[in-house]
């Protein structure tokens, strides 16, 4: 919803229909609220699905310059709002001693708690033709060791990276979806799922096949919208775009089930005839 606040997130996922919000935590002090957030989503009827640790640049001093306090507060608020998970960015390499400790840091973290810490894959920086590696352990958090990830096809797009099989790596430890499109520019772009070349439809009907529990967020950018009904309609658009593609396989596998049964009725009633 940026640049709009996280009150009217809230507003605007009740009026379209939305199941719940992701609440990223930054620089509105709504979003660092955890009172704030639940009188929201008491109010709207929305529930707060899963909560974003505050570890972009934008957010270093959110809740802390400490990253574990950070984390910490994170895993509060998840439990106090009733979110089953928290994302989390690998560190930053700069952030060298929380880098070094931060794979068997976020292990003592899931095991104190139900509430899944989701490390969300990243990307390298690119400027011209020059690349920066700018976390550690890595940008590719399936090159490491997490109890679970989230996958994000906006990052999977800049990374230039294939999402279909970062999906198999992650296997059953997928536990977050941030959907979202993009065109392999080196801009994070998170467009409207269908408005780039990720393989948004597949990733989302291979989902509703695999039985995952998990959510499914819509983190796309709606900040060029010249107004709020052009806001409202991209949000709109891929809500119905993520419903239909998780719902299809689904009612196909019921249909091809029901037919199946009904054949193997048919068969029965011929052979007692």
């Amino acid at each position: 919803m940026y640049p709009e606040s996280t009150a009217t997130a809230f507003e605007i996922a009740a009026r379209l229909g939305y199941d719940g919000v992701e609440v990223m935590v930054w620089t509105d002090p709504v979003s660092q609220d955890i009172e704030a957030l639940r009188r929201l989503s008491d109010y709207h009827q929305i529930p707060v699905l899963a909560v974003h640790a505050p570890c972009l640049l934008i957010t270093q001093r959110v809740w802390s310059t400490d990253p574990w306090t950070k984390l910490r507060r994170a895993q509060a608020a998840a439990e106090k709002l009733g979110a089953s998970t928290v994302v989390v960015h690998p560190p930053f390499r700069w952030q060298r001693q929380y880098a070094r400790d931060f794979v068997a840091g976020i292990w003592r973290m899931a095991n104190e708690t139900d509430v899944r810490f989701a490390v969300e894959n990243m990307y390298p920086w690119r400027y011209r033709d020059r690349e920066m590696l700018a976390y550690a352990p890595d940008w590719d958090v399936t090159k490491d060791d997490y109890r679970h990830f989230t996958i994000d096809l906006s990052h999977t797009a800049t990374a230039r990276t294939d999402a279909l099989q970062m999906i198999d790596r992650m296997g059953d430890r997928l536990g977050h979806v941030h959907l979202a499109d993009g065109r392999g520019s080196a801009k994070d772009e998170h467009l409207v799922p269908g408005r780039g070349t990720q393989p948004c439809a597949e990733v989302l009907e291979r989902l509703a096949r695999s039985g995952f529990d998990g959510h499914v967020v819509l983190e796309v950018n709606t900040r060029r919208a010249m107004s709020g009904a052009e806001r409202e309609a991209d949000l709109a658009e891929a809500l119905a775009f993520t419903r239909l593609h998780l719902a299809s396989p689904v009612r196909a596998a019921r249909a091809e089930r029901s037919a199946r049964a009904e054949r193997s009725a048919r068969a029965a009633r011929a052979e007692r005839r």
